[in-house]
């Protein structure tokens, strides 16, 4: 396993549609296994294909806490079956905008039907974190990203600060 760079925001690759698995073999199980090793060591509680560069339709979520053994789930082709009309506030983050969070409206509930990592179709009902982790990662398959939820005026604020931290960056590694 190893732990691949994630992409940050602003980048074209972050709002690109991925494509879909035909079926989960070595070469996806291997992604998956990646994928969890990169979100963990970040750390994180979702990451998707493409936040490495992968447009793949491949996401990985672990929402236990730190004193909680892990519970991960790696997902490819994951689909909505079905989504709750309630819905609720909260604060989200995303790797790919460090230290940039916003209350988003997501719904409460959520079923999803995937290929695991058997490549057997399961399906998963959710609520509270798992359902908003779900949603947002699920989200990126389609080149969505959380700040594509917020007003216009937030989401180009948190962009602008990205661009600043990168042309910093870039100004020290020269």
């Amino acid at each position: 396993m190893a732990v691949l760079p994630i992409i940050i925001a602003p980048d074209p690759r972050l709002k690109a549609v991925c494509e879909p698995v035909e079926q989960v073999n070595g070469e996806i199980v291997k992604l998956m296994n990646d994928l969890l090793k990169s979100m963990y060591a970040a750390p994180g509680v979702g990451l998707s294909a493409p936040q490495v560069g992968i447009l793949k339709r491949v996401i990985v979520v672990d929402t236990a806490r730190r004193e909680e053994e892990p519970n991960p789930l790696a997902m490819a082709n994951p689909e909505i079956v079905w989504v709750s009309e309630e819905v609720v506030d909260n604060e989200e983050g995303c790797l790919s905008f460090p230290e940039h969070y916003a209350e988003v409206t997501r719904p409460a509930r959520v079923q999803i039907r995937y290929l695991d990592r058997g490549n057997a179709i399961r399906e998963i009902e959710a609520d509270g974190l798992l359902a908003r982790c779900l949603l947002h990662e699920m989200d990126h398959l389609d080149g969505v990203l959380f700040v594509d939820h917020l007003s216009f005026l937030k989401r180009n604020m948190i962009l602008r600060k990205l661009v600043k931290m990168k042309k910093l960056e870039e100004a020290v590694a020269i």
